[in-house]
């Protein structure tokens, strides 16, 4: 989607070009000093457009990279969940290690 600055400026641009080459063929200074001004005006107007369009998509483009992260991080999340329910016996062996660990630990003080 184009910014509606980059349109209006553009737009800008061609009629101080044009205002500018008209007061250039009549002699008229002050037609031709409109237009360079005019010109010069729809340019920045242009840029300003150009920069909010690249901010614009640099945004989308953040956005998808967290929706990418966030969707594999929940993907391994419900792996990790589905294989510890798979191997309840696992969890409880490694506890009972840890407790049994701990165990020793603390009657040896």
């Amino acid at each position: 989607m184009v910014d509606i600055d980059r349109v209006t400026g553009a737009a800008r641009e061609i009629g101080g070009k044009v205002q500018g080459a008209v007061g250039d063929l009549t002699g008229s200074h002050r037609d031709s000093a409109e237009g360079r001004v005019r010109e010069a005006a729809g340019q920045a107007e242009n840029l300003y457009g150009q920069a909010k369009d690249a901010v614009r998509h640099a945004a989308d483009e953040a956005y998808d990279v967290a929706e990418d992260v966030y969707d594999q991080g929940r993907r391994y999340l419900r792996e990790g969940h589905d294989q510890s329910a798979a191997w309840p016996h696992a969890s409880l062996l490694v506890a009972g290690l840890v407790g049994f660990g701990l165990g020793l630990l603390v009657s040896k003080l």
